[in-house]
């Protein structure tokens, strides 16, 4: 089956391209013009992947790229005009994939979006997430070390899984309970340091020598994907 593309972006000469060269390859592309027509289009219909102008004309891209990550796990791939190292630091940080600056090839955004597609599993995305000893159960929300279940609440699972999902990039304080959103709030402030420790202490040998999640001070938390423990 091909998989479906949700184009959000006004330039229509640009969209109209993509759209035929996507096509050619195999996707199927819908176009949304504006920032609320997109997230209409998402909130009716399945799309495998997100392909997000941050120069909308209703919309600033990175706070829409913000809301779409708190009520959607589908890959984004940003594009960017501006030029700015800062905005394309910000989108990854709060939950797009990827980024494509302006212009360019269409053979390069083909390539991009097929690797997040990859690296998400594409539309059949496996249900449990495997690193090493550890497995994160999406379907069953609970955790195992060796096939034995550790115990974690709710809001933990929500953030070890955002977590491993993004296995390797850094996220901020503020990124994670973006991501979170929707989840019920234990506290405020500096709650997700709290229930990281407490995830450590479930999934960590040596929950005060981490190699799974790791602090990367002032900057905010990593998961190490490439563990054999």
């Amino acid at each position: 089956m091909a998989e479906r593309i949700l184009m959000i972006d006004d330039d229509g000469r640009l969209a109209g391209m993509v759209s035929d060269y996507l096509g050619g390859a195999g996707f199927r592309v819908t176009v949304a013009g504006t920032g609320r027509d997109g997230e209409a289009l998402l909130k009716r219909e399945a799309f495998d992947a997100v392909i997000l102008d941050l120069m909308l004309p209703d919309a600033d891209g990175l706070d829409l790229c913000r809301r779409l990550r708190a009520s959607t796990d589908v890959p984004i791939l940003m594009l960017t005009a501006r030029g700015e190292p800062m905005d394309k630091v910000v989108g990854l940080e709060i939950g797009a994939d990827d980024y494509l600056a302006k212009p360019f090839e269409p053979r390069e955004l083909q390539a991009r979006l097929r690797a997040i597609l990859r690296r998400r599993g594409g539309p059949a995305a496996s249900e449990v997430l495997r690193f090493g000893r550890l497995e994160v159960d999406k379907g069953a929300r609970v955790v195992r070390i060796d096939g034995e279940e550790r115990p974690i609440t709710s809001y933990q699972f929500a953030l070890l899984l955002v977590l491993a999902e993004r296995a390797g990039r850094v996220l901020s304080r503020d990124a994670l309970m973006d991501l979170l959103k929707g989840e019920k709030l234990e506290a405020f402030d500096r709650s997700v340091d709290v229930h990281i420790s407490r995830i450590r202490a479930a999934i960590e040998d040596d929950p005060k020598k981490p190699r799974r999640i790791l602090t990367l001070r002032g900057a905010g938390y990593v998961f190490a994907k490439d563990q054999d423990r």
